[in-house]
Formats: structure tokens, C-alpha cells, sequence
């Protein structure tokens, strides 16, 4: 297959090589020309212009940083690219522009397809992690095949364009969030004089993680009583935490806005509730 690729910064060098070793002719464009050029080393033909990188392809794949950067680079191709070419987006972007951007293509007459990644360069070469994907079902199923070669597995999210992108963003928010709650447990380990890699080194045999998918569910949808820990313990632990950073001159981060959750709801007569109740959704 003839395949443009725009956007080579490190997931889409990698996405490129994978590409090429499967024995696709694979043009690729990016804004710094230099690492769309440095890919021509592995069998990929660079082009200083998009719309000449896309001329006559079957497939444009797009690794960019977000809905400006993916608009900027595809609204310009709207008169080049063929109508039989499908694009297929792995950015990283917010739901409600990607349902935009699939209902313009589609009134174009082109097929646009969402397929963000839990994916780090290495598993673009090796073609491992997983991919997300949204959209017309039929579409999806004929693109699936390909994908399924681009990496380790394909979870399929439904007929709604935006869907891929809203989980994305639900799986980064719990990496990144974990990244902050990391920063805190090594503030406390500092307030506390315990070396960091003591604290990390508890984490291999506690592993809180195993326990984060009964804790989304609880948050999620309940029951908040009986209570197996209640709002008012937590919030007395959290002061605990809190107190000891902030008096040895490491102040957290993050507990003190989990302090201020569990302060409302205390302040909303739910002390005696399960602790996940602070933390539901009360909008409904």
C-alpha cells in the first residue's frame, strides 16, 4: 500500500519504520523537515510539501500534537487529497473537535477515523501496545486489519467518531495523575526522612494499582453505605499527610485539592459515607 505519513516526531518515526518493514511504500512530511528526511535511512521518501506527500496514497496516518496542529496540517490538503483515501489519526485530541473534524470530512466525501494510542516509541517499531479506534462500524472494520499490523491490540470503542479520543484522554488522566501522586508520596518520603527509593521499593509488593478499577467503579456509581472507610477517616488522614510535608518544609501538591473534595463533602453532611463519595460526579 502507498501510505503518506504526516507528523514524524517520535511516534510517527516509529509508526514510519513499522510501516516500511511490512513492506508499505510509505511517503512522509513533517514541519522540521530534518526528521521526515533522517526516515528516508529506513526506506521511507521524505517531501518538503504535504500536498506533495499525499498525492496519489491510499492511506494518510497523522501523528501530531493536538486539534490546532492536526487542522493546520489536513484543512489545507482538502482539494488534494484522493477520495479514495482514507486518514487514519493516532493525535491525541479532545472529543468534541474530533466529532467535528469526522462530520467535515465526511461532508467531503473522505473517511476519517480516530485511532489514538497507549503506545511509546519502541512499540510503534515493534508494533506492540494497544490502539483505540471509533467510528462507522463497517469502516472500522475494514481498516481493523491494518491496524491490528500496527500494533499489539485494537480496542474498538463504538460508532461515535469521538469516542476513541474521550478514552484516550481517560487513560492519560490516569498516568499523568499517577505521575503527580508519585510527586507527593516522594515530598511526604522527604518530610518524613525516608529515602524515596525505600518508599518506591514498599510499591513492589503494594501494589495500588490493583485495586484502581474497584475504586473507579465505586467512585463511578456507587453504593456509598455502608461505609468501608468514611469520608471523616479520610479527610483525617489526609490532614496527617498534609501537616507533616507542610512542617518539614515539603508541602504536597496534590492532597491538599483531595482535602478541599473531602471538606465539601462534609460540609454536605456525607462525613459518615464511603470516602469515594467526595469524588462522584454531581452534576446529574
Amino acid at each position: 500500500m502507498k501510505i503518506a505519513f504526516l507528523g514524524t516526531g517520535l511516534m510517527g518515526n516509529g509508526f514510519v519504520r513499522r510501516l516500511v518493514a511490512q513492506g508499505h511504500a510509505v511517503h512522509v512530511w513533517n514541519r522540521s523537515p530534518a526528521s521526515a528526511r533522517a526516515l528516508e535511512a529506513h526506506g521511507a521518501k521524505a517531501f518538503a510539501a504535504s500536498a506533495d506527500a499525499v498525492r496519489g496514497v491510499e492511506r494518510v496516518h497523522l501523528s501530531l500534537a493536538d486539534d490546532a496542529s492536526v487542522d493546520a496540517v489536513l484543512e489545507p490538503l482538502a482539494g488534494v487529497i484522493p477520495a479514495s483515501c482514507w486518514i487514519i489519526d493516532h493525535t491525541t485530541t479532545t472529543p468534541s473537535a474530533t466529532c467535528d473534524r469526522a462530520r467535515r470530512w465526511a461532508e467531503r466525501g473522505r473517511v476519517y477515523l480516530h485511532a489514538p494510542v497507549f503506545m511509546g516509541p519502541v512499540n510503534a517499531v515493534e508494533g506492540t501496545g494497544i490502539m483505540l479506534l471509533s467510528g462507522d462500524a463497517e469502516q472500522c472494520a475494514r481498516v481493523l486489519p491494518e491496524l491490528e499490523r500496527m500494533t499489539g491490540k485494537v480496542l474498538q470503542l463504538g460508532p461515535r467518531p469521538e469516542r476513541a479520543a474521550a478514552f484516550k484522554l481517560f487513560g492519560n488522566l490516569a498516568f499523568l495523575g499517577m505521575s503527580a501522586l508519585a510527586g507527593d508520596i516522594v515530598r511526604l518520603a522527604h518530610a518524613t526522612g525516608v529515602d524515596p527509593q525505600d518508599a518506591a521499593a514498599m510499591f513492589q509488593q503494594f501494589n495500588p494499582g490493583d485495586f484502581f478499577p474497584a475504586r473507579f467503579a465505586k467512585v463511578a456509581g456507587g453504593p456509598f453505605e455502608p461505609a468501608s472507610f468514611t469520608v471523616s477517616m479520610a479527610r483525617k488522614d489526609v490532614r496527617l499527610m498534609v501537616e507533616e510535608s507542610a512542617a518539614q518544609g515539603c508541602p504536597l501538591a496534590v492532597m491538599p485539592a483531595v482535602a478541599a473534595q473531602y471538606d465539601a463533602a462534609i460540609a454536605r453532611g456525607e462525613a459518615a459515607m464511603d470516602s469515594s463519595a467526595a469524588f462522584r460526579h454531581l452534576g446529574e
